[in-house]
């Protein structure tokens, strides 16, 4: 990987001319956006995002933290947080920042060995498991680094609605998908491009089931405006 998004994130913090982030995929056509988004203040959140900061407690980590703007608030709150990113220049860019207690880590490989009271996977958290198939490896993953009466929030979307209407009144949705919520993403930054990798958005239900299926409770915390929406999962209690 180039990491494009992370040169973004770090020439934006360091003022290296940043441009516009140019995404596209399998099911979309090129959009940009501007990378100053991934440094928005607590206020321009989203309220699934603010939902999730005000339940963040006790030992957090957070997973895939981008340019840190989580982290902050919460460091600034005065909670322990700990922020990883597979990133190098967002992880460079998060330390210029401020953010104190962050490191270049995939949290596959991250050692179970310290637990957390709250694990954070925002701005379509569950895209980071990639394909639906690999779901339950993912949610086993994140169950083994959560504290007993820990907690595990995480946002997503419904994307049905990007799907054409059949006769019938249903979506139609092509044979070659396994799963409608996957994607091929593709990002272009300065005139490079970053190779494609997959993405994965889970309906609501599709997690409450992937999550019973591997000993975790579900719950609907807030719906967003648009098809997304934020869920707390937590130890199932037999």
């Amino acid at each position: 990987m180039k990491d494009l998004i992370g040169k973004a994130i770090l020439d934006y913090q360091t003022k290296n001319a940043p441009e516009d982030i140019i995404t596209e995929t399998s099911l979309t056509e090129a959009d940009s956006m501007s990378v100053a988004y991934l440094f928005r203040g607590y206020e321009d959140m989203p309220g699934i995002e603010q939902k999730a900061l005000q339940l963040a407690k006790g030992k957090i980590l957070d997973v895939g933290c981008g340019a840190g703007s989580h982290s902050l608030y919460l460091q600034e709150k005065g909670l322990d947080i700990t922020a990883i990113d597979i990133s190098e220049n967002a992880v460079e860019a998060c330390r210029l920042r401020g953010l104190q207690n962050v490191t270049v880590q995939d949290v596959m490989t991250l050692s179970d060995t310290i637990q957390y009271d709250t694990i954070l996977l925002l701005m379509n958290g569950t895209g980071l498991c990639g394909k639906l198939n690999r779901v339950a490896g993912f949610l086993q993953k994140l169950k083994s680094l959560l504290t007993p009466n820990g907690q595990i929030l995480i946002d997503s979307s419904d994307i049905i609605y990007m799907f054409d209407e059949d006769e019938d009144g249903g979506k139609w949705i092509p044979s070659n998908m396994e799963y409608y919520g996957e994607l091929v993403f593709q990002v272009r930054y300065k005139g490079q491009q970053e190779d494609a990798f997959d993405w994965v958005y889970i309906d609501y239900n599709t997690l409450q089931n992937a999550a019973h299926a591997n000993g975790l409770q579900c719950e609907l915390v807030k719906e967003g405006e648009h098809y997304d929406y934020l869920a707390r999962l937590t130890h199932l209690k037999l």
